[in-house]
């Protein structure tokens, strides 16, 4: 791996320590929790929509690996001003391509898994999904 790899390396450890959105909205539009139970990371994810349903804010809380927090506070970012249904057309490749490093099998569930809890959290607000539900990055989709 070149200098490159590094670089993004760096970017994973500074986003892990120094996570940007990190913290509870007060009275968001929706608000979900998931869980990698293979190795324990947990995030809930915050979601304040505006007037034309557009991400005004998202923030994030939880514990985990370095991977899956710099995922959450990569993702908190990118997401600023989207639209539900561009959450909702992500999938696993851009995920991890915002952590901008190759990720290992074992870690892809990982690095996944903020990207997951918004997007069951955006289908839980639009009645989609059950409201009861936990998400779990141990099932295969």
């Amino acid at each position: 791996m070149g200098m490159g790899s590094d670089m993004y390396r760096q970017q994973i450890l500074d986003h892990y320590k120094n996570p940007r959105n990190y913290g509870e909205l007060e009275e968001p539009t929706f608000s979900h929790v998931g869980e990698n139970p293979m190795c324990g990371d947990e995030i809930r994810i915050d979601v304040r929509l505006d007037d034309d349903e557009r991400i005004e804010q998202l923030s994030f809380t939880g514990d985990g690996c370095a991977i899956s927090q710099a995922s959450a506070s990569l993702l908190s970012t990118e997401l600023q001003g989207a639209t539900i249904d561009e959450l909702l057309e992500m999938d696993r490749d851009d995920a991890v391509d915002l952590l901008g490093v190759e990720v290992s099998p074992m870690r892809i569930k990982c690095a996944v898994l903020a990207e997951k809890v918004a997007q069951d959290g955006a289908e839980i607000h639009r009645g989609e999904l059950d409201k009861e539900r936990t998400t779990t990055e141990d099932d295969e989709e």
